[in-house]
C-alpha cells in the first residue's frame, strides 16, 4: 500500500507542477527592490526523491531535468528578463536537477552552496542547513540580487511554503536576518 501511495503522490506532484499559475504583481515589484531574494524550486525532473545508488557528483545516477524541465527553467529566466529583474548570483544545491535549472535560466553565474542540498532523505540536517541559508542571506549585500535554486523540503523549512517545480518564492530579508514572504512566481511549463 505504501508503494502505491508514493506513486500516486508522485503522479499528483507532477500533474500539479504542470498547471499554469500567475505571478503576484507584488512579487515582481519586490524583486526589483533591494533586500529581496528569489528562492526557486528546481524545474521539472520526473520521478520522486532520489533513486537507489544516487551519487552526488554523478548526474547519471540522479533524477534530472527532462526536456520540459529545461524549457521551464529557460522560461523562468526569460520571465525575469522580461520583468526587468537582474540577478547578480545564483546559489544552487549541488544536486544536478538544481544546478541544471540554475544554468538553464542563464540569469547569472552559478555557485554551489551545500546548505541548499536536499535533506528529503535525511531530515537530521534540516535545522543546520536552514540556519546556514539564513546566515548567508543575512550577510548578503541587499543591493545584490540573489536567486537560490533548491528543493521543496528546503523551501518549506525556510519559508513555511510548499512549492511546485519551477516555482519561485520571493522573500524580503530584514537587517536582523528575519525573512518575510512577499509573493510567488510560477511560470507555466512551455
Amino acid at each position: 500500500m505504501t508503494a502505491l501511495l508514493m506513486r500516486l503522490t508522485a503522479f499528483l506532484m507532477v500533474a500539479l507542477a504542470s498547471l499554469p499559475a500567475a505571478a503576484s504583481p507584488e512579487a515582481w515589484a519586490a524583486l526589483r527592490q533591494p533586500g529581496t531574494v528569489a528562492v526557486m524550486r528546481h524545474a521539472l525532473a520526473p520521478g520522486y526523491g532520489d533513486p537507489p545508488g544516487f551519487t552526488l557528483g554523478d548526474c547519471t545516477t540522479q533524477r534530472d531535468l527532462d526536456d520540459r524541465g529545461r524549457a521551464q527553467a529557460r522560461a523562468v529566466g526569460d520571465a525575469f528578463r522580461d520583468a526587468g529583474v537582474s540577478v547578480d548570483l545564483i546559489l544552487s544545491s549541488r544536486w544536478c536537477r538544481c544546478r541544471h535549472t540554475a544554468e538553464e535560466t542563464a540569469l547569472a553565474p552559478v555557485e554551489a552552496f551545500a546548505a541548499l542540498d536536499s535533506f528529503f532523505a535525511d531530515r537530521s540536517t534540516a535545522e543546520a542547513q536552514t540556519a546556514a541559508v539564513r546566515r548567508r542571506l543575512a550577510a548578503a549585500d541587499p543591493a545584490r540580487k540573489l536567486l537560490l535554486v533548491t528543493h521543496q523540503v528546503n523551501i518549506t523549512a525556510l519559508t513555511g511554503r510548499s512549492t511546485r517545480s519551477g516555482e519561485v518564492v520571493v522573500i524580503r530579508v530584514a537587517g536582523d536576518g528575519s525573512l518575510t514572504t512577499v509573493g510567488t512566481i510560477a511560470i507555466p511549463v512551455p
